[in-house]
């Protein structure tokens, strides 16, 4: 077995990566993208810039809650949320950063349940390293596990923990993510309980249960749009099946996080700074922000605005804009003016329902002589970079499942 076949083979071989092939083409692939030390800097902090402004944001509008209503437009559960909450919502984030002529620019930040770390790491783990280059993910398993033993604390937990793992277990789209939480947490020294929100219950001391095992920490890795109620994005949708929201769970978890009994992580606060008009927010309101934020909006994060303040200019000047509901993620809910037809834009347009979406500038992004372009998805754990994942996806595309993962390493900066 020669080629891509023996890379796959390779990459699942633990357990833990799954199925190296997407509808009979490639997931993955070998040639490792090597990225310049200074443009992996910019990359990085680009990141934590667009993360810290996120984490202002979420302080401002702690400081202010009918902004949550008012502007965000919060169902009175994704309230509940944010209330028990506020204005924790870090524990860990993915940035999408993508290369054009101005530098690095920030899409959107994935605050709520960012996936492909296993991907990240196990990839660059099974190439070797380039002459002259290092791995980015190297340390990322360590400030993972790090960040989680912090929250813990909080909590008042010390030493071996016990961590579950919440995820929706019913789809499989994510267990490669479970499966190397799992191990990192493991080779610490930490319990590990995998569980959905259907499994949680409350203990007699306080702490949030999976399978009635108390948990010092939960790692959650299920929505909080999906825990909430699900609302429609478009009038013409078909009606959500599962759309009341999971009340009993959800209450168990904020009543042991609220207590300080189990820390949860990502913190449920993060139903905020997920909402796309978050992205709106920073731009129509950024006199609310701090100077350093400020620098860090215009230079970073692409112009976006809460679509009823554009919606009009929008029919006529499709090829400027990019429409993205306020929850969807991964390519889900994106529509591109200048990668479809007059029609799918109008029809966008005619059934948004205005509230649920924003309209950010389209951007430019640095493309291969393939018309292949790189979404660099920086990982920020505790507020710093952890780690990186590469996709490699059509420039006339936004990126989905079919984007191929790439191991990506950075040349090493020569010191004179």
């Amino acid at each position: 077995m020669t080629g891509y076949a023996a890379f796959g083979e390779r990459l699942v071989a633990d357990g833990v990566l799954s199925d190296p092939w997407l509808d009979g083409a490639p997931r993955f692939a070998a040639d490792p993208l090597v990225l310049t030390h200074t443009r992996h800097r910019e990359l990085c902090a680009a990141a934590v810039g667009i993360a810290r402004v996120h984490d202002e944001l979420a302080r401002l509008v702690h400081g202010e809650p009918d902004l949550a209503t008012r502007w965000f437009g919060l169902t009175p559960w994704q309230c509940g949320m944010w209330q028990c909450s506020a204005p924790d919502w870090h524990g860990i984030a993915r940035a999408d950063v993508f290369w054009t002529e101005a530098g690095a620019k920030v899409c959107e930040l994935n605050s709520d349940t960012p996936s492909g770390e296993a991907e990240a790491v196990l990839l660059n783990a099974n190439v070797p390293n380039p002459a002259g280059c290092s791995d980015p993910n190297i340390g990322f398993a360590a400030r993972f596990v790090a960040m989680v033993e912090t929250w813990a604390v909080t909590c008042g937990h010390r030493g071996p923990l016990t961590v579950g793992l919440l995820y929706p277990t019913e789809m499989t789209d994510d267990l490669s993510m479970v499966a190397v939480y799992r191990r990192w947490l493991h080779e610490r020294g930490h319990r590990v309980v995998l569980g959905s929100p259907f499994n949680v219950g409350l203990h007699q001391d306080g702490r949030a249960t999976l399978f009635d095992v108390p948990c010092d920490v939960v790692v959650r890795h299920y929505k909080t749009d999906w825990f909430g109620e699900r609302l429609l994005v478009a009038d013409d949708d078909a009606p959500h099946q599962d759309r009341e929201p999971l009340q009993a769970p959800l209450l168990r978890l904020l009543t042991a996080a609220v207590e300080r009994r189990t820390a949860v992580v990502n913190p449920f606060g993060a139903v905020l700074t997920q909402n796309k008009r978050a992205l709106a927010f920073c731009h129509e309101e950024a006199a609310r922000f701090s100077p350093a934020a400020r620098a860090a909006i215009a230079r970073w994060l692409p112009r976006t605005v809460r679509l009823e303040n554009v919606r009009d200019e929008l029919w006529d000047d499709q090829a400027r804009w990019v429409l993205k509901s306020d929850y969807g993620c991964e390519g889900e809910e994106v529509v591109v003016g200048r990668h479809v037809d007059r029609t799918t834009w109008q029809a966008a347009l005619a059934h948004a329902i205005t509230r649920r979406w924003v309209a950010q500038e389209w951007f430019a992004a640095e493309a291969d002589a393939a018309g292949q372009v790189v979404n660099h998805g920086v990982y920020v754990v505790g507020g710093a970079p952890a780690g990186l994942l590469a996709r490699v996806h059509d420039a006339h595309t936004a990126t989905g499942p079919g984007a191929r993962m790439v191991p990506v390493f950075v040349r090493e900066e020569v010191r004179r």
